[in-house]
């Protein structure tokens, strides 16, 4: 048993569950064998009780040899043909798999337009193109897609062929939903649609990379290490900009883009088999994860896993700093180890769901929670920069306003902005689309000296419009509240078009 972790004998009930789900998967001719394989393990995790329980007063703040701050990092060689070496080592990663749904969209997430016309996909392309072609290097990009995203993205990546860059895209597992009255999957009850099935969270990325054949196809290449993000993350980003360039110091405190392959080349000189990246805390992510020591691992603590009457503790941002930006570097080899061992056990995460008016349930795991499995392995605090997700138009907003410039496929922060922080920002439901978004707005304001904005109701802003401070437009039921053109608008509660 690993540590930390209890389970406890099925009942005899359970066990029938269990022996009658393994029927009725095996009638399902969609998924794989091994993808059966996996959600029967799964399932009968679930019902055995698997969990993991924090003793609370056994938690400790992790050293900074544990979370590694990011300028204590050992700069890397001069010698270009030594980072070509580096470079060589490692695969980007992105996780492909969800849809734009939120957003309003069809189709992946990853090909809404974030900027100048240009993809979260296509920014990525771009940025690794430019990096095999400054070092020689051949850093290869994966897309771990669903059965959501798969045939959209096959046909996406095609206008990339021609480029300074090897895609390989794969799937990850595709499971039933299990209906909660009679734990039966649900495409056995006549529901064949997509619907029926889900993908079990991003923690499936390290069975997935083997069952593919694609994680030995890496190791036969001489790759050691994958970095693994989010592909909406516009921070999670391997840059090198500054290398053979002095004079961009400058550029790199004002952009916030690292040399983040100093964290490869400590891995490597360390033997660490994996690292999250993480970064401090502000309020907006207090429920986010963060790494604690606990019985001499380092490990991901979630919000679930907190006991009630510590949850206002877990909040607090003075004694639990930093947060998990998904944004992880993990050993080939020791992955291969792992998964093959049966080893990565990580937590398992209930989703309930309802479909058609049935209740569902999906188990899931994220990748995060992975960490305590693996040998040496640590966590770097980066900076804020290297967490930049776009998961609503809110998000977006920030990204396309001048609060951001595009280089080479970086979105890099405009140093006119001297608040560290971002402004907050709070977009109403009529601008939950990104297509009512984009038509809500003929340009997007400048927010270089904004704080915070709030808008709820029918507003459409006009051209060349300026926010200061702290702004909230709300327009009266049934009212269209016009912005006009050229309007700056600095410390103000606009309802109507007499306060503009």
């Amino acid at each position: 048993m690993e540590f930390g972790m209890a389970t406890r004998r099925l009942s005899p009930a359970d066990e029938e569950k269990i022996s009658n789900l393994k029927i009725a998967v095996s009638t399902l001719n969609q998924i794989s064998e091994n993808d059966k394989s996996g959600f029967i393990d799964l399932v009968s995790r679930y019902l055995s009780g698997e969990a993991q329980h924090i003793e609370w007063s056994k938690i400790q703040t992790p050293t900074d040899e544990v979370v590694v701050p990011y300028d204590t990092l050992a700069p890397l060689p001069e010698d270009k043909s030594e980072i070509k070496k580096l470079l060589d080592k490692l695969v980007v990663l992105k996780l492909n798999g969800g849809l734009g749904t939120t957003m309003g969209c069809t189709g992946p997430k990853s090909v809404i337009e974030v900027r100048n016309g240009l993809t979260f996909l296509d920014l990525i392309v771009i940025q690794i193109e430019k990096l095999n072609a400054k070092y020689g290097c051949n850093v290869p990009l994966l897309l771990m897609n669903s059965f959501n995203t798969h045939h959209d993205t096959l046909k996406i990546v095609e206008k990339y062929m021609n480029k300074n860059i090897e895609i390989h895209t794969f799937n990850q597992s595709q499971y039933p939903r299990v209906v909660v009255e009679d734990f039966t999957p649900l495409p056995c009850k006549g529901n064949t649609g997509n619907d029926a099935w889900y993908p079990p969270g991003h923690g499936d990325v390290f069975p997935a990379l083997i069952n593919s054949g694609k994680l030995d196809i890496l190791l036969s290449q001489g790759k050691e290490y994958i970095f693994v993000a989010n592909s909406d993350n516009l921070g999670a980003v391997v840059d090198l900009s500054i290398l053979g360039d002095r004079k961009s110091v400058l550029h790199l405190v004002f952009c916030c883009h690292l040399v983040h392959l100093k964290i490869l080349n400590h891995l490597i000189n360390n033997k660490n088999e994996y690292c999250m990246e993480v970064t401090p805390k502000t309020l907006a992510d207090v429920k986010g994860g963060t790494l604690i020591s606990y019985e001499g691992k380092v490990q991901l603590l979630e919000i679930a896993q907190v006991p009630d009457e510590h949850v206002s503790e877990f909040k607090s941002i003075e004694k639990f700093k930093i947060f998990n930006t998904n944004n992880l570097w993990v050993n080939l080899h020791a992955i291969k180890r792992l998964v093959e061992g049966g080893a990565l056990k990580m937590e398992i995460i209930p989703n309930p769901k309802e479909v058609d008016g049935v209740k569902v349930l999906q188990l899931e795991t994220a990748a995060g929670a992975a960490i305590r499995f693996f040998d040496h392995a640590i966590g770097a605090n980066v900076p804020r920069s290297r967490f930049l997700p776009v998961k609503a138009t809110s998000d977006l907003l920030l990204v396309q306003s001048d609060l951001y410039t595009l280089s080479d496929g970086f979105v890099n922060r405009n140093p006119a902005r001297t608040n560290p922080s971002n402004p907050s920002i709070d977009l109403g439901p009529e601008f939950k689309k990104v297509s009512n978004f984009l038509s809500r707005f003929k340009s997007i304001p400048s927010i270089i000296e904004l704080d915070s904005l709030k808008v709820a109701g029918d507003v459409w802003f006009g051209a060349g419009v300026t926010l200061k401070g702290k702004v909230t437009i709300s327009a009266k039921p049934g009212l269209k509240l016009e912005i006009p053109d050229g309007a700056v608008i600095a410390n103000k509660e606009i309802n109507g078009p007499e306060d503009i």
